[in-house]
């Protein structure tokens, strides 16, 4: 090891801020990873003396009981590039710290562009275990590529077998030797595909463990439980007790008065209440504040002194109320962290878990929810509560459900964590008003996607800005691309909080449909038929409707579907119920118990591969009655096993509030047997159990495509990423006193497309007539003429283009057609080029977003698919089967396929080009917009015709990078 005399002082650099972070460590604690400054020495010092002697014996080579004047210096003044020391700290104290010192080919100190540095760690005993080691790592690694170091070496005794592990679990590509009784280990900091997976599964088993711990508390305390009946606190507090929460209840409130000797604590509805949490002599893992905003901070402060893991704050007054709310929410956050605490609000609803084992309802709902198959999160609280009230109404449990305000903290993202794989959880519903990371968001949605159903409402879609109160990164891209990055990532996306509710109810319990075939039977011929027409609306496969008659039996219905579940022929079963016609002839409206029953016999004995069921009735209150009454007291199910292993501790080891009230009006055919083949979702339209039936059918076969083969990022001939490289470099820096970066010109453009295999059609100027003669005779004749002029760019519409001029006399008269009609030359721009085979004008484009990162788009060109909006977007690098989907999934695809007769263009070529123009922007993130248009996709090949390009420093991305918490915006 070195001492502090072999290392030369160097020159400090501005304090780098944005090294500064926020992680979730391996137990669900956060803790503050931040550069180690010269004011940290007593810090230091602390956190020394309680390491133990056997890690300072690790971490120097020999017994080292304390440190030196000199150490401390060396251990605390960086110059920020070629030495570094970072530290975890919770509660403003270190726990945990790394540094990298740059080093030479020999081992001696240096500077840059030496490009190799020694790494060692040091954490606190106490917090071992909890992955400080390896989320550091994963910092340092990161500050070190960012000043120029491509490798770490680091030296570890044989016997530290902590450490070793870190690096060897980290993912990347790495050496290991053994010289002078140590093992000397070389690390290649660039990131590989296992060192992302490594660096994602630990985020997600941290963040899920998060959530469980907030989910699956042992004690809770209310804090602002008030005296007397009444009031946010006191209701919460009463509601945990009428839950049966299976762990222990305290009361909190400052005002309550001192005991006197030999005096047992206050009492407040049968359970201990105290002045203050650290009265209450016992852990606290779960604290419900429910105290005015002014209130809450000392509230945090006694929850984190004592050890509280994790908050619900209800408190309104926050971002919600304006600049004043936004900045102490931000203080808030900031105090929680400093505790290695996560908050759900403020401003929340409250959570609910409906486990035997816990059974915890610390929220405002004032009825328990039965247990069920459904994880929901709701950011707005009057939402979750007419989604509870509606779900519990017909009978549809959850598993638990997070109503998160201004989610300042704990998000969507981190419940899907949470829910991927929790056994708990079939499908998840989330009803969002604004996506803070939305390309995170996108990726943890596919991976949940993979293994169970994702269903997400949007609201707030057209209002341009998050609702008040929500944190959320600017975003250049409108919200209906990012939608349909979404969709594309297996959610399922609806419109409404009924629509939500509507799937909600098929995914929990009904099987996945093999393919979109849809049996319809009742005993209306009408209904029938409205259902045919929705099923061909929603892109369904109907067979023609099999008419019961009015005078069926339930033993009728029952042998219907007996034979429609059987036959090979149809994927879902439609089932369509108005009353019937009874044996006096009288129109009554039956037994509904009796219809249900013979529903659910037929579907329990039908044989083979089990298929979804849906039920639609029209004014038969009874029958809907009767299935709601069957769901509500049916057996619970078993638990269904997870999709996957899980990766993290099990949970054993530890639109507007009307809009969800029509949800009320669906139903669920409910089962007494056991064990049960599921319950049948009822609908009292027609549109909405076949629009919830077409969700999951899509789903079903994003599930065994998509899913199942994601495709792969090919790779490609003509690809020169260090010719492009320079190119970019220089370009940038000859534009340097642009922070907004710069516009290609038309050469510059071309040859940076070049060096990725993409060729650009020339164009030649034409400012007059001759010289427009001259350049045809350069390219070739047939020629087109076009202008270039921005307001006319790219609209054939306006009459700025003329093609296949095949002689000087047809290009001179074009010319002046257009000076005549247009505008002077100078204003028009005209340029020559020459004709490319005719065929199907396209457009391709990416851009990178700060929020959502680089995006690749397709679509037709023209004013008509731009007034539709007719494009398709993929998230880069884009897979093989992601291009091949690009192209086909537009509306005006089939012009691209043989569309009435005409020739099928080339899609195999198109694919490459999305490709490699997805490749380009994935190599090189200062590509920031390219746009090539038009390009003509002719039978054979494809024409290039035009392209701007712009480069820029590239924005700050939300999810790449070493793993942290989302900033207290």
């Amino acid at each position: 090891m070195q001492s502090a005399s072999e290392q030369p002082e160097q020159p400090e650099h501005a304090y780098p801020d944005h090294w500064e972070a926020d992680v979730v460590l391996r137990d669900g604690g956060t803790a503050r990873i931040r550069p180690i400054t010269a004011d940290d020495a007593e810090r230091l010092v602390s956190f020394y003396e309680q390491v133990s002697d056997e890690s300072k014996y690790y971490r120097f080579f020999a017994p080292y009981p304390r440190l030196s004047a000199k150490d401390v210096h060396r251990f605390t003044h960086h110059d920020f590039v070629d030495r570094v020391g970072l530290a975890a700290t919770v509660g403003g104290e270190f726990i945990a710290t790394v540094r990298y010192d740059r080093i030479s080919p020999d081992g001696r100190p240096a500077s840059f562009p030496a490009d190799e540095a020694e790494v060692a760690f040091l954490v606190q005993d106490a917090h071992q275990g909890r992955g400080v080691a390896s989320a550091l790592l994963e910092h340092i690694a990161a500050v070190a590529r960012e000043r120029g170091i491509r490798r770490f070496a680091a030296e570890v005794l044989p016997a530290n077998t902590k450490m070793i592990k870190v690096f060897t679990d980290a993912g990347y590509t790495q050496k290991r030797s053994f010289e002078d009784g140590a093992v000397r280990l070389h690390l290649d900091l660039e990131p590989t595909d296992r060192s992302l997976a490594v660096q994602r599964a630990r985020e997600q088993r941290a963040e899920a463990r998060s959530v469980q711990r907030l989910l699956t508390p042992g004690s809770v305390a209310v804090i602002g439980a008030g005296r007397t009946p009444g009031g946010v606190g006191r209701t919460v507090l009463r509601n945990l007790l009428d839950s049966g929460f299976t762990g222990r209840v305290h009361a909190v409130n400052a005002a309550l008065g001192e005991t006197g000797p030999g005096e047992g604590p206050h009492q407040l509805e049968g359970v201990p209440a105290f002045r203050s949490v650290g009265d209450i002599g016992a852990p606290v893992d779960l604290a419900v504040v429910a105290v005015p905003a002014e209130r809450v901070p000392e509230a945090v402060a006694d929850c984190g002194e004592h050890g509280v893991p994790g908050l619900v704050v209800l408190s309104a007054g926050y971002a919600e109320s304006g600049a004043e709310g936004r900045e102490r929410q931000r203080a808030l956050v900031r105090q929680a962290r400093s505790y290695g605490m996560r908050i759900i609000g403020p401003n929340a609803f409250g959570i609910i878990n409906t486990a035997d084992s816990v059974r915890l309802n610390a929220s405002l709902a004032p009825q328990m929810p039965a247990a069920g198959r459904i994880g929901l999160f709701a950011q707005s609280g009057a939402i979750g509560i007419a989604l509870l009230a509606g779900l519990h109404r017909h009978g549809a449990g959850v598993s638990s459900f997070i109503s998160a305000g201004n989610r300042a903290d704990v998000s969507g993202n981190d419940l899907l964590q949470h829910w991927y794989d929790d056994p708990a959880t079939d499908v998840v519903l989330l009803y969002l008003e604004s996506i803070g990371n939305p390309r995170k968001f996108t990726r943890l949605a596919r991976r949940t996607a993979a293994v169970k159903p994702v269903v997400v409402v949007k609201g707030a879609r057209h209002s341009g800005s998050a609702p008040p109160g929500h944190r959320v990164p600017v975003t250049r891209i409108p919200y209906a691309t990012v939608s349909a990055l979404l969709r594309e990532a297996g959610v399922i996306r609806v419109d409404t909080v009924t629509e939500l509710v509507d799937a909600g109810l098929l995914l929990a319990d009904q099987p996945l449909p093999a393919g979109p075939r849809v049996a319809i039977l009742g005993n209306s011929e009408s209904l029938g038929l409205l259902a045919y027409d929705a099923c061909l609306t929603e892109g369904l496969r109907p067979l023609r409707p099999l008419d019961l008659t009015t005078g069926a039996a339930p033993a009728d219905f029952r042998a219907a579907l007996t034979a429609a579940l059987a036959d090979d022929a149809c994927d879902a079963v439609v089932v369509t119920a108005i009353p019937w016609v009874g044996e006096n002839g009288a129109t009554e409206s039956g037994d509904g118990e009796v219809l249900a029953a013979a529903l659910r016999s037929a579907v329990a004995a039908a044989p083979g591969p089990a298929k979804p069921v849906v039920v639609v009735h029209v004014e038969m209150g009874a029958l809907a009655e009767a299935l709601s009454a069957a769901t509500r007291t049916r057996p619970p199910r078993p638990a269904r096993p997870a999709a996957e292993p899980a990766l993290g501790p099990s949970a054993t080891e530890t639109a507007d509030a009307a809009d969800a009230t029509d949800a009320t009006d669906a139903a669920v055919v409910g089962a007494d047997e056991s064990p049960t083949p599921g319950a049948i979702p009822a609908y009292p339209a027609a549109e909405r159990a076949v629009r919830a039936l077409a969700e999951a059918v899509r789903y079903a076969q994003w599930r065994r495509q998509s899913a199942a083969d994601p495709g792969r990022v090919p790779e490609f001939e003509r690809i020169d990423e260090t010719g492009a490289a320079a190119l970019i470099e220089r370009a940038l820096d000859e534009s340097a006193a642009d922070a907004r970066g710069v516009t290609l010109g038309a050469e510059e453009t071309a040859e940076l497309l070049g060096r990725y295999g993409i060729e650009v059609r020339p164009t030649l100027p034409a400012p007059t007539p001759d010289e427009a003669v001259r350049a045809a005779a350069r390219l070739g004749f047939p020629v087109a003429l076009k202008t270039t002029a921005p307001h006319l760019r790219h609209r054939p519409d306006l009459g700025g283009v003329r093609l296949d001029l095949a002689t000087e006399e047809q290009l001179r008269t074009a010319y002046a057609e257009l000076t005549e009609t247009l505008g002077k030359p100078e204003e028009l721009q005209p340029v020559v080029q020459a004709m490319v085979p005719r065929g199907v004008d396209t457009v391709v484009r990416a851009a990178i977003d700060p929020a959502v990162g680089a995006v690749l788009s397709f679509g037709l060109a023209g004013a008509a698919s731009e007034l539709l909006g007719d494009m398709a977007h993929r998230l880069v690098p884009a897979t093989d089967r992601d291009a091949a989907e690009l192209v086909r999934s537009i509306r005006t695809a089939p012009l691209l396929f043989g569309w009435r007769g005409s020739a099928p263009v080339d899609t195999p070529a198109l694919e490459e080009l999305l490709l490699r123009v997805s490749r380009l922007v994935d190599d090189h993130p200062e590509v920031v917009a390219v746009s090539l248009e038009p390009v003509v996709v002719a039978p054979r090949g494809l024409s290039v015709l035009g392209a701007t390009l712009r480069l820029a420093p590239p924005p700050p991305t939300t999810d790449l990078g070493p793993r942290r918490l989302p900033p207290s915006y």
